[in-house]
């Protein structure tokens, strides 16, 4: 049995994921208990006083589970990103994984989004560090995220994926592999896919331990501005000497001034104007 762990030490909030094959069954399982993910994902809201509407904080946990489990059944030193856009509600959900640190992080949202006339599904996949990113993108129907998900495997992926509510907190991911018994898979139940142990055979693949971390800071938000202070750090900054700067990936939080963005300039050597 293959295990992974992150290089951020093992806490109180570390979500075990494990991979299992189904013999017989030609499917795959992924499961695990999200419960030590969203608790870190409402701390993380009550730190950046972060307040979404609950029908949409719904959709958010609920993509969450979905993309911590796909992570999981993906090879590692992959980089994963999804983008699920919907139009009834009109928001936007991101999540972004890596598989070689075991970290996810996601966010909401709900300003300035575009309509247009079918929710898009969009993945993207960088297999490792350096490589050149693949992207695909896919339509949905509906408002499910998990029917999103399932809808993006069966599109794009070429495979059937389904996804259970195991009750507090646990849920479950079967992903069908060559030659799967497609009948069972489309037919199983969550009593059944909780009872799976006693009645199939199953073989561990991997166990891997997942935390919520973004790695925002103040120095990415710096280097990642950097080239628009250095174009014209008085557009950049108007009148204010002080800019505040939502992180993308995880919605933190970031003030900035005008004297600090200066001085990073200056020490990385490129003075503006």
């Amino acid at each position: 049995m293959a295990e992974s762990t992150s290089s951020f030490a093992p806490h109180l909030s570390s979500t075990v994921v494990t991979v299992d094959f189904i013999r017989h069954r030609n499917a795959m399982l992924v499961q695990g208990d999200l419960g030590p993910l969203f608790v870190d994902y409402y701390l993380h809201l009550a730190d950046q006083g972060l307040k979404p509407l609950p029908a949409h904080e719904a959709m958010l946990k609920r993509g969450l589970v979905a993309f911590t489990l796909h992570c999981a059944s993906c090879p590692r030193y992959e980089h994963i990103a999804w983008t699920i856009s919907m139009q009834q509600p009109r928001l936007n959900l991101f999540y972004a994984g890596d598989n070689e640190d075991c970290l996810v992080i996601g966010r909401l949202f709900t300003e300035n989004i575009r309509e247009a006339e079918k929710n898009v599904f969009y993945n993207e996949l960088v297999p490792k560090r350096g490589a050149e990113k693949r992207r695909s993108v896919i339509n949905f129907e509906g408002s499910d995220v998990f029917h999103a998900v399932e809808t993006f495997y069966a599109e794009s992926e070429q495979r059937t994926a389904r996804f259970f509510d195991l009750g507090e907190d646990k849920h479950a991911m079967l992903i069908s592999h060559p030659d799967c018994d497609e009948a069972w898979l489309r037919g199983i139940t969550s009593a059944g896919v909780s009872d799976l142990s006693k009645q199939e055979t199953l073989a561990r693949l991997d166990t891997r331990i997942y935390q919520w971390h973004c790695g925002c800071s103040q120095q990415k938000v710096l280097s990642a501005l950097a080239p628009m202070a250095r174009a014209d750090i008085h557009d950049l900054f108007g009148e204010s000497e002080t800019i505040h700067v939502q992180c993308p990936r995880c919605a933190a939080k970031h003030s900035l001034t005008r004297e600090t963005m200066e001085a990073f300039l200056a020490q990385s050597g490129q003075q503006s104007p």
